[in-house]
């Protein structure tokens, strides 16, 4: 597709008529007109407004000219799992686990290729071709490539050091020490707690990325601890298989 029928049928399935987008965007109704039968294309500030808007890329306004992979972990790229800048607007340059709200989560390429090789092997990779695969691929990649430049210095890092002091000094019977967090896209993890009253209430924003970890309960049995984090809560829950039934054990601000 090309932009002109990519806008058309954003607006369309947004519900938008030429003049409610144009004034979302700040041109005028004409200009909408323009772009949608291809006589203009947008300029650069309009397209960032519209990928606001319709909360897709830029690259897939233009009608996905080239094919993106995250320049941390080499993952190939969709709109549904881009990193986001401080702003709320996407950054194509990064998914969402290894960049979220402006913050690059990785500091250490070893500790990514561990979080990275269960995933691959589920693809069908051994573990040795996984490891192999991506000690070549990272040093290619933007980030790490300008990783002295982009580095906060550590304090993510001395962040996420924090977050796990505080969350093993709760001592929840039954769950073992954190000894790392990862990255965790909020809607592969904002489950839905069943209240007394037999209503169900999540607590997570599905476009945020949180910290985390999943933990096997000491007790045994098949249930696991889920635990989720930023800088200002720390949640700590129970669930089955595939995060069902899950029970909130704890929900604390920082």
């Amino acid at each position: 597709m090309n932009t002109k029928d990519v806008l058309h049928e954003l607006r369309k399935r947004s519900g938008l008529s030429q003049d409610e987008l144009a004034e979302k965007v700040f041109v005028t109704r004409q200009a909408v007109s323009r772009w949608e039968n291809g006589e203009t294309v947008p300029n650069t500030e309009a397209l960032k407004l519209l990928s606001k808007v319709f909360n897709v890329s830029i690259n897939t306004l233009l009608g996905s000219p080239h094919k993106l992979i995250c320049q941390c972990c080499g993952m190939p790229l969709e709109d549904a799992i881009l990193g986001r800048n401080r702003d709320g607007s996407l950054n194509e340059a990064y998914c969402q686990w290894c960049y979220a709200d402006g913050t690059y989560t990785y500091s250490d390429m070893d500790e990514l290729i561990s979080v990275c090789i269960p995933q691959m092997v589920k693809q069908g990779f051994t573990e040795e071709q996984a490891r192999s695969y991506m000690k070549e691929k990272l040093p290619t990649l933007d980030y790490w490539k300008r990783y002295e430049e982009l580095s906060d210095g550590g304090q993510f890092e001395a962040f996420k050091r924090q977050l796990i002091d505080e969350i093993n000094a709760l001592q929840i019977e039954g769950m073992p020490k954190v000894e790392r967090l990862n990255a965790l896209a909020g809607q592969y993890v904002n489950l839905a707690y069943r209240l007394p009253s037999g209503e169900s209430v999540r607590f997570l924003n599905d476009r945020t990325t949180y910290l985390g970890n999943q933990l096997e309960a000491e007790f045994g049995g098949e249930r696991c601890f889920g635990v989720v984090a930023n800088m200002d809560f720390i949640l700590i829950c129970t669930y089955a298989a595939q995060g069902a039934d899950p029970e909130l054990v704890l929900f604390k601000k920082r």
